[in-house]
């Protein structure tokens, strides 16, 4: 049974509360450090489901009041260990009461496995009780199970998505919908409860191929990558979309990386040099079909010979901080590596912090750490100058 002490529930609103208004403006000119959580159950730390959600609200809450950005959690199906997030909106809901700054971000919901209406009421019920905090994070998926097991047809996957957002858009409105689509006919129907973000909570969505870079900018949606792209592939994508993005606003990246920041570098070193190689090696018996298909997309790019070179070999601390896809050591040695990101044009750092596979304490420690030694180095360092077209 979990038991949690809840904080006050955010007043419902017809606005948005001070506390989150005053979350998003702060984060216009800086890069946003963010929390990244698959809620894992990993068997070296024999920690089940109730301890790893009670964990994770309980860094959220922390979080909360070191001044973190936003809290991210994915939605997986059928991934036994390495994600028991299968129900994300439930989780952000429960963070949602214990929490008052923090955003709470759904990353990413795969559209064509969900009917559209039931995606916007599901994201308007979260908005209202954040009181305007949502950040709402869409996509295909990439898993053949999970489609199988829903009954969503994966070749038809982009058109669904198409489909979706935009009946999800005009879910947003005010006024009755009408929509004639994929998954059904709307005649002027009220969908409700209403969002408290207007026009509606900030869009994001997975970007793994080039081509979906592209086409989300053409949407005017933030793109969220990683974590098992390697970044010399992500920072070539980020340029891409920099470049296609149409404005008005500046674009929106997300970056998802392991980090474990500690006083002792070498400490750091120790755990995550065990906790990473898992959490990869996990992602990766999912991903790894999916990587391979878009290396062709790539191959002008010097790094990925020795990248996939050293990927047959196994997965290590170095092989995934030599290619950028974590941080690990003391809090200068995490500036400095974190600089790179920030220069690519960045906006939102998501920090896997122990990946899910370290004990919540060190976990915790490194929240705080991060917090005080970390982000001030970042607080009002401008994004990369826009790419030239």
């Amino acid at each position: 049974m979990l038991n949690y002490k809840a904080s006050p529930v955010p007043p419902p609103a017809s606005t948005i509360t001070v506390g989150a208004l005053r979350g998003r403006l702060a984060s216009l000119d800086r890069m946003r450090f963010d929390l990244f959580y698959e809620l894992a159950c990993p068997p070296h730390l024999a920690r089940g489901e109730a301890e790893t959600y009670r964990d994770a609200l309980a860094e959220i809450e922390l979080a909360d009041r070191l001044g973190y950005g936003c809290a991210w959690l994915v939605e997986h199906h059928f991934m036994p260990g390495y994600s028991h997030s299968s129900q994300p909106a439930l989780v952000l809901a429960a963070a949602a009461a214990r929490t008052h700054t923090i955003r709470l971000g759904h990353a990413i919901v795969p559209l064509p496995l969900h009917h559209p209406v039931h995606v916007a009421e599901q994201a308007a019920t979260l908005d209202v009780l954040s009181g305007g905090r949502l950040e709402l994070g869409i996509g295909r998926g990439f898993s053949p199970q999970e489609y199988a097991a829903f009954g969503a047809d994966m070749g038809a996957s982009r058109e669904l998505v198409e489909d979706a957002l935009a009946l999800l858009r005009l879910s947003f409105g005010s006024d009755p919908v009408t929509f004639a689509g994929r998954r059904g006919r709307l005649d002027a129907v009220n969908v409700v409860p209403r969002v408290v973000q207007r026009p509606h909570p900030p869009l994001w969505t997975a970007a793994v191929s080039p081509e979906t870079f592209d086409w989300a900018a053409r949407q005017g949606l933030g793109v969220l990558a990683g974590p098992f792209k390697p970044w010399f592939m992500v920072r070539h994508d980020i340029e891409r979309f920099r470049r296609a993005w149409p404005g008005p606003g500046p674009a929106r990246v997300g970056m998802t990386v392991g980090i474990l920041c500690l006083e002792d570098g070498d400490r750091a070193r120790a755990l995550a040099g065990r906790a990473f190689p898992w959490f990869y090696g996990e992602l990766y018996r999912s991903t790894l079909p999916v990587l391979e298909k878009l290396y062709p997309g790539y191959e002008q790019l010097h790094e990925l010979g020795r990248f996939r070179a050293l990927l047959r070999l196994g997965i290590t601390l170095g092989l995934l901080d030599t290619f950028g896809m974590t941080v690990v050591g003391t809090p200068d040695e995490c500036v400095r590596k974190i600089a790179k990101y920030r220069d690519a044009g960045v906006t939102n750092l998501l920090l896997a912090v122990g990946a899910g596979a370290v004990d919540s304490a060190i976990v915790r420690e490194s929240l705080e750490l991060i917090a005080a030694r970390v982000m001030p180095a970042f607080a009002h360092a401008p994004h990369a100058a826009a790419p030239a077209a």
